[in-house]
């Protein structure tokens, strides 16, 4: 029955993470459009991808006892790709500057998922230390991609608009961390459920940010001035000035005057 129920866990937490990997897909074709990343921070996805890469090691044969965790693997094989194509998109679209943000945050992210598993792999002879090592290297990854959104909540607040936090991302991120930490909790791996302690009160946080900020936006007077520039730089308003020179009326002279 335990295992029964832990399975249906894994497979509801496979489908709050399968919407959680996606969710970026309106995101990116906003980007692929407007051919540019705007505001968009790529971290958040760069530390799903490296969240992926570890779980994924964790859940094969190697690290874990056969696959008593191929949840795990199905799930995050696919976060691997899709994550993989959005810092793709990101990239082609990122300014210069921004570009080398992505390179300094992917290349330190690649190297250390290299040597976890080259360590677990040639360093440890047992499952058990195995486990204890990617484990904790995937605390930290799963840590940090749950604690990622932080840079964009801090955005919101100073903004107070919700539009570079999408509530998708921010639902879907609550309803994986939930499940994963029921999946943990029922499989007595702490290393599984401990991320998700830390990852389901910040989804829970994401989603009251959201709530509260939704409906708000810049100052109307912004606004205003903002668009009378606009159509003052398109065209200009111009003035007719009736000048009578002999006072009867009759020789009106029209004078057009442009008001900037």
């Amino acid at each position: 029955m335990d295992d029964k129920l832990r399975l249906a866990v894994g497979i509801l937490g496979n489908g709050a993470s399968l919407l959680l990997y996606t969710a970026p897909v309106l995101t990116f074709s906003r980007v692929f459009k407007k051919k540019s990343t705007e505001q968009f921070s790529c971290f958040p996805y760069v530390m799903t991808l490296f969240n992926c890469l570890i779980y994924t090691w964790y859940g094969l044969p190697i690290v874990s006892h056969r696959w008593e965790n191929f949840p795990l693997v199905t799930i995050n094989g696919v976060g691997i790709v899709l994550e993989s194509i959005f810092i793709f998109v990101y990239f082609c679209y990122a300014s210069p500057n921004e570009k080398i943000k992505v390179g300094v945050i992917f290349v330190p992210v690649m190297v250390v998922f290299g040597l976890t598993t080259a360590i677990s792999a040639v360093v440890f002879d047992d499952h058990r230390h195995r486990r204890s090592f990617v484990g904790s290297v995937g605390l930290v990854a799963s840590i940090s991609m749950y604690g990622s959104p932080l840079i964009v909540m801090k955005k919101v607040i100073e903004t107070k608009s919700v539009e570079y936090m999408p509530f998708y991302l921010s639902l879907f991120s609550f309803l994986a961390s939930s499940l994963w930490l029921a999946y943990g909790l029922l499989s007595h791996d702490l290393f599984l459920a401990s991320p998700n302690m830390v990852g389901t009160p910040l989804g829970i946080l994401q989603l009251i940010i959201y709530f509260k900020y939704k409906n708000k936006g810049p100052p109307i007077t912004t606004t205003v001035v903002s668009k009378w520039d606009e159509e003052k730089n398109k065209s200009k308003l111009e003035l007719v000035v009736d000048v009578d020179h002999d006072g009867d009326g009759n020789d009106n002279e029209k004078k057009f005057m442009n008001a900037c």
